[in-house]
C-alpha cells in the first residue's frame, strides 16, 4: 500500500500528541510504550522507530508542550480582543483544566516527572520554561519593566502549583474557593483589577478548545 507523502509526518505528529496526552494523564511511570502506541494508532515497533525510548518520547512531549504553551500565550496577549492575562487565568483555573489531565497544560502536568528525570530532560525543560516566562512578561503592561520577569515567575509558579493543589484536593467544597482565591491572587500580581469584567466571547472560545 502506497501512502501519501505527508503520511509519515502526520503519523509522527500523532505519536507525539499521544505521548503528551498519555504522560500528562498517567505520569511517566504510569504509562508504557504499548499504551502510547495504541493511543496513536500505531504498533509499538513503529513507535520505537520514531522514539528510541520512552524517555526520548517524554523529552519530545515536554519540549513540544512548553513551546506550544509559550506560543499560545504570545498569541493571546497579542490579540487586543483576546482577554489577556484574565483569559489565561480564567482558563487555568477552569473546571475543564482542573479535571482533564490529558488535555491540560504541560507545566502542572509534567513538571513533577521532569524533576525526577535526567539532566538532558531538565535542560530541555529549563529552556522551554524560560520561553514561557518571556511570553508571560508580554502580558504585564501594568508592571514596571524591571519587575516583569520576577512577577512572571511568581505568576507561573502560582498557576502551576495552584492547579496541582486543586487537582490533589478531593473535596469540591475546598477546591472551588481555593481556585477562586488563586485566580484573584494571580490577577493582583499581574496588576489587574480582580473585579474587571470577564473576557470577550472570543477569548472564552479560544481557551475552551485547546489547552494553553
Amino acid at each position: 500500500m502506497r501512502y501519501p507523502p505527508e503520511h509519515k509526518q502526520l503519523t509522527a505528529e500523532r505519536m507525539l500528541s499521544a505521548a503528551g496526552r498519555g504522560f500528562r494523564a498517567g505520569g511517566f511511570g504510569g504509562v508504557g510504550v504499548d499504551a502510547l502506541a495504541h493511543a496513536a494508532g500505531v504498533t509499538s515497533g513503529a513507535f520505537y522507530k520514531h522514539f528510541p525510548s520512552k524517555s526520548a518520547a517524554f523529552r519530545a512531549a515536554v519540549e513540544q508542550g512548553l513551546a506550544e504553551f509559550a506560543a499560545n500565550i504570545e498569541r493571546l496577549f497579542a490579540d487586543p480582543s483576546g482577554g489577556g492575562m484574565r483569559a489565561l487565568v480564567d482558563y487555568y483555573f477552569s473546571e475543564q483544566h482542573l479535571s482533564d489531565l490529558a488535555s491540560s497544560c504541560v507545566v502542572p502536568g509534567l513538571t513533577a516527572d521532569v524533576a525526577r528525570s535526567d539532566d538532558e530532560t531538565r535542560a530541555i525543560y529549563t529552556d522551554g520554561i524560560e520561553r514561557v516566562v518571556a511570553a508571560l512578561c508580554k502580558g504585564l503592561p501594568a508592571i514596571k519593566p524591571a519587575l516583569r520577569r520576577e512577577r512572571a515567575w511568581m505568576i507561573l509558579s502560582m498557576l502551576a502549583g495552584g492547579v496541582q493543589l486543586c487537582r490533589a484536593v478531593g473535596d469540591p467544597a475546598l477546591v472551588q474557593p481555593l481556585a477562586r482565591q488563586l485566580h484573584h491572587a494571580v490577577l493582583e500580581l499581574a496588576g489587574e483589577s480582580v473585579s474587571a469584567p470577564a473576557p470577550s466571547k472570543l477569548a472564552r472560545k479560544a481557551t475552551s478548545k485547546k489547552a494553553l
